[in-house]
């Protein structure tokens, strides 16, 4: 391998990383040195991404808790920094998903339905019960002393769970985010999954890996039924959909 090979063979798996954190949060320092034209080669890089943000979000709760804060206040300013750092992004698919898959009656009138800027009343109480979900499997785990380990396993896991359908599910519709960063190859998703799994694993959230694998494969089912694949709401909500199974599977292990 020539020193030229060499670097690239260093930069690229960089720009990939970078990518990935440009496309799933709003860090503005990080997002100048993406490769937008490298975003579907990037998916393996989800969930360090979301590592990333556990520990973000973790270091505030930490804080929290000790300039005296209770559990659930502590927990408050752990969701909200996720919420920050992402931009809300999965909050905004998870509430256009379930406004459209549950608001149409056909495909088209599914994927108009989520296309729209508008929030329903589906779409208001999905996003209202994942908050209050999240809120109180976070101030449960404060309120054991559990910080980081939980936040890491359910910020790894929700987002290795994305590039599994990436690569699994065909496109629901020819243009928007998801569409736009291509198709995801397998080998990719795998990589993805396996770092994933791994630092779930590490943070001692291996109880969370089957009720997680199995949410997956019942949303991945619900939205091929109703819209015949994948787009970027679908993809956020799985992230959520995830992120919550596996807070709830440190809950009952308690």
């Amino acid at each position: 391998m020539t020193p030229a090979q060499h670097i690239s063979w260093i930069r690229r798996p960089l720009a990939e990383l970078a990518t990935g954190f440009a496309l799933l949060t709003r860090l503005p320092y990080i997002a100048r040195h993406a490769d937008f034209s490298r975003g579907a080669a990037a998916i393996w890089s989800y969930p360090l991404v979301g590592f990333g943000i556990a520990l973000i979000a973790g270091m505030l709760g930490t804080f929290a808790l000790a300039i005296g804060l209770a559990a659930p206040l502590a927990a408050l300013v752990i969701l909200l920094a996720c919420i920050v750092t992402t931009g809300a992004i999965h909050e905004d698919g998870l509430a256009d998903s379930i406004d459209g898959l549950w608001g149409g009656w056909d495909p088209a009138r599914r994927l108009a339905i989520m296309r729209d800027s508008h929030i329903g009343s589906y779409g208001v109480i999905a996003l209202a019960l994942s908050l209050a979900a999240r809120w109180a499997a976070l101030s449960l785990m404060l309120e054991a002393d559990l910080v980081f380990a939980p936040l890491i396993a359910a910020a790894v896991l929700s987002r290795g769970a994305m590039p599994v359908l990436m690569a699994s599910q065909p496109h629901a519709r020819r243009d928007g985010l998801s569409h736009a960063q291509g198709r995801a190859s397998g080998e990719r998703a795998a990589l993805g999954l396996l770092f994933a799994v791994v630092l779930a694993v590490a943070a001692g959230g291996a109880s969370a890996l089957l009720p997680a694998a199995v949410m997956l494969l019942i949303w991945r089912q619900i939205t091929t039924a109703k819209i015949g694949g994948q787009t970027g709401d679908t993809l956020g909500a799985a992230q959520q959909i995830i992120e919550i199974t596996t807070l709830f599977a440190f809950c009952a292990a308690l």
